[in-house]
């Protein structure tokens, strides 16, 4: 059992690696992307809702399929399916055309997405210990790889078409070849399972409807330094351009190191204390970017902000998922789904509010929410049922 867990393990650090590679590569290409099917920013800026709607209406229906047939068959599903749309938008020659492919790209990247993260309780459940940020990490790990992949092809002249087309056949082969090591199913619960008991009662929804509002607020607030981060170094700031890309860097860097730490540091303190003093140095970190009148501190305040942030979502899907064995694709779904709606509602949030007060200014909004986010970060302790308290009481 533990050599099948290892490599369990091993295979879902494969899948988030190349969730993260996919839609880097993706990402990377936008501007050549939009220039093969001739749309303008404006037009870009709706399509990538589009993106956005495939990916919800892809978490909705893989978290209880993967319920019912098991991460191990809709793991390597979504990643087959999120790695042969990558070519789509380098197919794209009109505006129509990348809208569809956006749709389907989102699709793909939305049971993939719910599926991996619903593997990752279970593996995590078997090594009894946190081990989900490290997943989370090693996503972020696949994008940086595809941008510096990305930027070397691009350098060569060569079309999206092409190079898409090449990353999602190495994606088809990475999601068949990963598949056998996934594990397999656990057996369903017996209906006197107290966990039975509280999934059919009005505690447990509320708890998760809970978990995916601090989902919304948290990566809302990702979303933020990822459109956010650069221009207001270079708008408030008035850095360089390159001077200012080191706000996302220092961002985006500060997260993953957080994300390769946070496992342990999670193991010892509880998953509270992460968010609650997670979301506490986010909240001191952003506040300090935003009333910084230097470069340096302001990156500083970046550097804080990714730092805090790193460990808080990871520490939401890993509750959402451990609430109830028997619905953790679900329930992860629901977490993560109003979680990415959130990290697309940054830019339309901060964007109107730029029109009212300076663009600092609107960043004590996230603030406000990472401060919520640490007040109430005690939803994420775990319920005991009475019956299990009893129990514990006279041993």
């Amino acid at each position: 059992m533990e050599r099948s867990l290892r490599a369990g393990r091993s295979a879902t650090f494969a899948y988030f690696a190349l969730n993260g590679f996919l839609m880097g590569m993706w990402i990377v290409h936008i501007p050549s992307v939009e220039h093969r099917a001739g749309t303008s920013h404006a037009v870009l800026g709706w399509l990538l809702l589009l993106l956005g709607a495939g990916a919800f209406a892809g978490m909705r229906l893989a978290g209880p399929l993967t319920d019912r047939a098991g991460a191990r068959t809709v793991v390597p599903m979504g990643a087959a399916l999120c790695s042969a749309a990558l070519v789509l938008p380098g197919l794209a020659t009109s505006t129509w055309t990348l809208g569809a492919a956006l749709l389907v790209l989102g699709f793909g990247n939305g049971c993939l997405d719910v599926a991996m993260n619903a593997h990752a309780v279970q593996v995590e459940r078997g090594y009894g210990r946190p081990v989900m940020s490290a997943f989370h990490a090693t996503f972020s790990i696949g994008g940086v790889l595809a941008a510096l992949v990305g930027a070397r092809t691009l350098s060569w002249g060569l079309s999206p078409a092409a190079t898409l087309g090449v990353v999602a056949l190495l994606g088809l082969v990475i999601a068949v070849a990963a598949a056998p090591a996934l594990l397999r199913a656990e057996p369903p619960r017996t209906t006197d399972d107290p966990a039975a008991a509280v999934r059919s009662g009005r505690g447990a929804p509320r708890r998760i409807r809970l978990l995916a509002a601090l989902a919304l607020m948290l990566m809302l607030c990702e979303g933020v330094a990822n459109d956010w981060s650069a221009l207001h170094l270079e708008d408030v700031l008035d850095a360089p351009a390159a001077t200012a890309a080191l706000a996302y860097g220092a961002f985006a860097t500060a997260m993953t190191v957080g994300r390769l730490l946070a496992d342990r540091v999670a193991a010892r303190t509880g998953p509270v204390a992460i968010v609650r003093y997670g979301a506490s140095l986010a909240a001191l970190g952003l506040t300090t970017a935003a009333l910084s009148p230097w470069i340096p501190l302001a990156l500083f305040g970046w550097t804080l902000f990714g730092a805090g942030l790193s460990g808080c979502v990871p520490q939401l899907f890993s509750a959402a998922g451990h609430a109830d064995p028997d619905a953790a694709g679900a329930n992860v779904s629901r977490v993560a789904g109003l979680g990415y709606l959130g990290m697309l509602a940054g830019p339309a949030v901060i964007g109107p509010l730029t029109h009212l007060v300076p663009l600092n200014v609107t960043f004590f909004l996230p603030v406000a929410f990472c401060v919520v986010a640490a007040c109430t970060a005690g939803v994420l302790r775990p319920r005991r049922t009475a019956p299990a308290a009893r129990e514990a009481e006279t041993v």
